[in-house]
C-alpha cells in the first residue's frame, strides 16, 4: 500500500442466511491528505465479530445496519503516520478505532478514536480482544449482570473463543470452585483445562448435551454465560441452581437462521427456580472500563489470564476470516492483520 491509498472491503450484498464471499467485495481508494485536525492511521489489526452479522440486515438494532456498496466498519488498531495542523493525535500514536475492514483512512471525527499504549509483552492487538471490547464483555457480563459470587459455579459456552476464555480466567480468578466450559473439538477442551477449567464439554461429541451439563454440574449452574443460545441455553436452563443468574451476551447459533428458531422448550424452568435471565451490550458498561483494565493487567502479571488469537494476512482475507466464525474456526480471538504494527 503507498502512503495515499488504501484498501477496503465492501459489503455487496446482504447475506440470506450463512454468509458468503459473494456478498463482499475488494476496492482500493485513493487517500487524501490529513486536514486540519486530522490524521492518517494505518491499520495494523482489525478484528472481525459475530454481532457484525446482524448489522448485515437491513434491520433497526442497537448498531445502524452496514449499507450496501459502503466499506464495513468495526475495531482497528493501527499507527497515525500522518498528522493534519491541529490534530489530537501526533505521528506514530497507536489508535484504536471503529475503522476496520480497511488498511488506512483518514479521519473524519467518526471513529471513535482513542490512543493505546502498547503493553509490555503483550501485542496491540490484545486491545482488540482480552484487553477491549471481547474482554470488558466478558467482565461487565459476569460480575455485573451475571453477579457472580465465590460459591457460584459457572457454565461458558463457546468457551474457547475471545469473550468465553475471559469469563472462564475471571470466574476462576474471582474463587469459584467450579468452572465448565464448552467447545466444539477437544483441542479446543483441553485448552480450556490448560486455564483452569475443571471440566470442558465437546458439544460436537458429547452425544445428549443436556446430560452432559447435569453431569458436569451435579449440584446444579449458579451462572451461565451465553455466547451461543439454542441448545446450550435449553440446556443451561434444565441444570441451573434456584436463583440462578443466565447473562445472554450473544446467540450465535441462531444468527444465520432464516426461520425464527424454536425458543428453549423448557421455558417454564425459570418460575420454579427463580431464574434470572438478562441480555445485555458491552457499550452500555463502559464505566467498568478502569477497574477491567486494573483488574486484567494485575491478572495477566500474576500468569491469571492467557488467550489464544487466529490471525489471518491481509485485508482480502477479512470476509474469509468473518465467515469462519460461524464454523467455528478460530481458536480465540479472530483478527485480521492488515499492515505492519509499526507503520513509522
Amino acid at each position: 500500500m503507498s502512503n495515499r491509498k488504501s484498501r477496503e472491503i465492501r459489503l455487496k450484498s446482504r447475506p440470506a442466511g450463512m454468509p458468503a464471499l459473494a456478498n463482499f467485495e475488494l476496492a482500493e481508494v485513493d487517500l487524501p491528505a490529513p486536514g486540519p485536525g486530522q490524521v492518517l492511521v494505518r491499520n495494523a489489526y482489525m478484528t472481525v465479530d459475530p454481532y457484525m452479522r446482524g448489522r448485515m440486515m437491513d434491520r433497526r438494532s442497537y448498531v445502524p445496519p452496514f449499507q450496501i456498496g459502503e466499506a464495513l466498519t468495526g475495531g482497528a488498531v493501527g499507527q497515525v503516520v500522518e498528522a493534519g495542523a491541529g490534530a489530537p493525535f501526533k505521528v506514530g500514536d497507536h489508535v484504536m478505532s471503529m475503522a476496520g475492514w480497511r488498511e488506512a483512512f483518514v479521519s473524519t471525527g467518526m471513529e471513535m478514536m482513542q490512543k493505546i499504549e502498547p503493553i509490555p509483552g503483550v501485542g496491540i492487538q490484545s486491545y482488540l480482544g482480552t484487553f477491549g471490547m471481547p474482554g470488558l464483555t466478558a467482565y461487565a457480563g459476569l460480575l455485573r449482570i451475571g453477579e457472580f459470587k465465590p460459591e457460584d459455579s459457572v457454565f461458558v459456552s463457546a468457551a474457547s473463543g475471545a469473550v468465553g476464555t475471559v469469563v472462564c480466567q475471571i470466574a476462576k480468578a474471582k474463587g469459584s470452585k467450579r468452572v465448565v466450559g464448552s467447545a466444539g473439538s477437544d483441542e479446543k477442551c483441553k485448552f480450556l483445562r490448560d486455564i483452569g477449567c475443571d471440566e470442558a464439554i465437546n458439544y460436537k461429541t458429547c452425544g445428549d448435551l443436556n446430560a452432559a451439563v447435569a453431569k458436569a454440574f451435579p449440584d446444579g449452574i449458579g451462572v451461565y454465560f451465553d455466547n451461543v443460545g439454542g441448545t446450550h441455553l435449553e440446556a443451561a436452563i434444565g441444570n441451573m441452581r434456584q436463583f440462578g443468574r443466565l447473562a445472554e451476551c450473544g446467540m450465535i447459533e441462531q444468527y444465520n437462521a432464516t426461520e425464527p428458531p424454536p425458543g428453549p422448550r423448557n421455558m417454564i424452568m425459570t418460575v420454579g427456580l427463580s431464574l434470572t435471565i438478562k441480555g445485555f451490550i458491552v457499550s452500555n458498561h463502559y464505566d467498568m472500563l478502569g477497574d477491567f483494565m486494573r483488574d486484567m493487567g494485575a491478572w495477566t502479571k500474576a500468569g491469571q489470564m492467557k488467550w489464544r488469537e487466529t490471525i489471518y494476512d491481509g485485508v482480502e482475507r477479512a470476509p474469509e476470516a468473518f465467515i469462519g466464525l460461524f464454523k467455528g474456526e478460530n481458536f480465540g480471538k479472530m483478527l485480521v492483520r492488515v499492515g505492519p504494527d509499526k507503520a513509522v
